[in-house]
């Protein structure tokens, strides 16, 4: 199972642009389906996006689509999350997650997160 790690979150203004990356440790990440979850305070986390393992489909949570962008380079065993205008509404936490098994938002391997705030 590898190990991932988010980088990339900060402090931007409502319509700017952030690149999220999930950096994994270990063998045949191209094998894994990844994900990006966040988490707003007092909220349940949430499926944004996600990407299939070995070149697969990508998907998208509705309120996100046509704004952010998911892909992924295996040779650097990273997924990015390009997030273009920006609302607060994408305030959070959030999250990589990482299976060989189809995405469930609990099983896999999960990141400590990194926080993403917009302001309006």
């Amino acid at each position: 199972q590898v190990q991932v790690a988010e980088s990339g979150g900060g402090l931007v203004q409502t319509g700017g642009s952030l690149r999220l990356s999930c950096v994994a440790s270990g063998r045949s990440f191209n094998m894994y389906h990844v994900g990006w979850f966040r988490q707003a305070p007092g909220k349940a986390r949430e499926f944004v996006a996600a990407i299939g393992a070995n070149g697969g489909s990508a998907y998208y949570w509705d309120s996100v689509k046509g704004r952010f962008t998911v892909s992924r380079d295996d040779a650097k065993n990273t997924v990015y999350l390009q997030m273009n205008g920006l609302k607060p509404e994408d305030t959070g936490v959030y999250y990589c997650n990482a299976d060989q098994r189809p995405l469930t938002g609990s099983a896999g391997s999960w990141g400590r997160g990194t926080q993403v705030t917009v302001s309006s």
